[in-house]
């Protein structure tokens, strides 16, 4: 096989939760272009159509689902309606999250269990979903976005519960890693650093002093994940499993 042809992804499913905007839609449209048909999962239903617009303008079929990703029940009835679509799934993109800024005496309990439930209960959700399917495949493709976060303690916002819970997500990949070899599942995370995106924007206060810290001295683009994704979502990394693949500038470096 040809080193291009690994990266094909022609013939297969893949579902992305937050998968309406930011670095969710950009990890969908980044596998449709590679051939894949894309199932669209986000509670942000103004976004939903619209995407699922720009991935069909891509050549591919896609499908949409609104979806709370800590409700397991909404959880089984997306993967299901995606299945149903497709025939399969071969692909998960666990993009959705949200964080909250609030110092650790301060932060609420409702805070604190909003990020969590979201950004660590929601990815195992979805990892338990897509392995109930693709353990009778015996094949498939799972990719966690933690966050260098997981690594670092961030300055000067205050975020506790996301940090904690980006390194929950990471040890999360690597024990269902272990857990699902033997069923040809791979499980990996992706750790960007500061990246432009429609959150990151809201705050441009903050840029100066984050960029700063950045050896590159520039936060990422979007467009600047989409090589990994797809290497972890292809047959070039079938022997790659239960990695975290950093891409922060060398933030972490430091």
């Amino acid at each position: 096989m040809a080193l291009r042809d690994l990266f094909e992804l022609k013939g297969r499913a893949a579902l992305i939760t937050g998968g309406a905007r930011g670095i969710g839609k950009a990890c969908a449209a980044a596998l449709a272009e590679m051939g894949a048909d894309v199932a669209l999962l986000d509670i942000h239903k103004e976004n939903l159509a619209t995407a699922v617009a720009d991935m069909e303008a891509l050549g591919v079929r896609a499908v949409s689902s609104l979806c709370d990703v800590t409700v397991a029940s909404e959880v089984e009835e997306a993967f299901a309606k995606a299945v149903e679509t497709f025939g399969r799934l071969d692909i998960l993109v666990n993009s959705a999250g949200i964080t909250i800024w609030a110092k650790g005496e301060e932060m609420t309990e409702e805070q604190w269990d909003r990020v969590i439930d979201l950004d660590l209960k929601g990815t195992f959700l979805c990892c338990q979903q897509a392995a109930r399917i693709m353990i009778p495949q015996q094949s498939g493709s799972i990719i966690n976005i933690a966050s260098m976060s997981g690594q670092i303690v961030n300055i000067p916002q205050c975020q506790v519960a996301y940090n904690a819970a980006k390194a929950g997500v990471m040890q999360l990949t690597k024990s269902l890693a272990v857990e699902w070899a033997p069923h040809n599942i791979r499980v990996n995370s992706l750790s960007p650093g500061y990246t432009a995106t429609e959150m990151t924007m809201t705050v441009p206060e903050y840029h100066a002093g984050w960029e700063v810290l950045i050896p590159m001295r520039r936060m990422a683009r979007t467009d600047e994940l989409l090589g990994a994704v797809v290497y972890l979502a292809s047959d070039a990394s079938t022997y790659t499993t239960g990695h975290d693949l950093v891409i922060d500038g060398a933030y972490t470096c430091l």
